[in-house]
């Protein structure tokens, strides 16, 4: 799965990179702002990817002395940056592009030319989101597209699909930013065309910034694994109940579990600790992204005794 999102990404960087040059030397002939625009995003959208793949390979680093839980949230912190660039590099650009483009109209010098473009890039685009949603498709299961983007620890999985929906979705609005000023000679509708891609660009980096937020700030596993962490332990025999599980992500498949046990009484040192074992093979066994667990454990002894002195 993990090498599928790299090939998307690594899929992307290349259509992007192509069609961003074809864009950039359309826009340069006809003068369209549109067309300048959805350059812009091209070029942001390569840039991006870089990022992506950056934040993968350094998230790979081994737990150091600085480090000693590893660098898996590199890769959350590489997303939030894309986010950030899809806005600054994106939409404000497009924005501002597009608003110079109102207030200073210039007529389209060659229509014929955009079309061809974007119809290229289309091509292009949906090749490249093609490979982004076949990496997606194989980690979705039965979640909806909402539920899984908003749900998934890994953003390099839903990433790519995201930016080139928003790619094709920025190619139609060019088109009719086009059609519609060379039919109606108007060239300030292309303008307008460029607000709004760069206004759908800002809205989908602040979705992407708060999501990466999230995990960067340490997510935890979802509702229903969390309850079956506490379903599982408690069926230990040395268990009389999980006082509490708290997990962490720190990586799309690094956690770190927190797990407070009440342990029956009576029990020995030696039971205990056998207890323990038993409980890391089965929730590691279950859960194998959880590679560190720490116990605190409480006996009904222990309890008593408190309640006593405290009376």
């Amino acid at each position: 799965m993990a090498s599928e999102s790299k090939a998307a990404i690594i899929a992307a960087i290349a259509g992007n990179t192509a069609i961003a040059i074809t864009k950039l030397i359309a826009a340069a002939i006809s003068g369209s702002s549109a067309m300048l625009s959805e350059a812009i995003h091209s070029l942001v959208d390569t840039g991006n990817g870089g990022l992506l793949l950056l934040g993968i390979e350094r998230s790979k680093q081994r737990p150091d002395y600085s480090h000693p839980f590893g660098h898996g949230k590199e890769l959350y912190f590489w997303s939030l940056i894309v986010g950030i660039m899809i806005f600054t590099g994106g939409g404000v650009v497009s924005i501002y592009e597009g608003i110079h483009h109102v207030i200073y109209p210039q007529p389209l010098e060659s229509a014929t030319l955009n079309y061809i473009v974007l119809a290229i890039a289309f091509v292009f685009e949906s090749i490249s989101w093609w490979f982004g949603w076949k990496a997606f498709r194989s980690i979705k299961g039965r979640q909806s597209v909402w539920q899984e983007i908003h749900t998934s620890k890994d953003p390099s999985s839903f990433m790519v699909v995201i930016e080139d929906t928003a790619a094709l979705a920025g190619l139609v609005m060019a088109f009719f930013g086009v059609f519609l000023s060379h039919q109606l000679n108007n060239p300030r509708l292309d303008g307008v065309a460029s607000i709004i891609i760069g206004a759908m660009l800002s809205l989908i980096s602040i979705f992407l910034v708060y999501e990466s937020k999230e995990l960067l700030i340490g997510e935890s596993m979802d509702k229903e694994d969390v309850r079956d962490i506490h379903t599982l332990a408690e069926k230990d025999k040395a268990v009389e109940r999980v006082e509490l599980a708290r997990t962490m992500h720190f990586g799309p498949h690094e956690v770190l579990l927190a797990l407070g046990v009440r342990f029956k009484e009576g029990l020995s040192g030696a039971e205990v600790r056998a207890a323990v074992q038993r409980l890391e093979k089965a929730i590691r066994a279950e859960f194998p992204d959880i590679k560190r667990i720490f116990f605190e454990s409480v006996s009904l002894v222990d309890e008593g005794r408190k309640q006593a002195r405290a009376k």
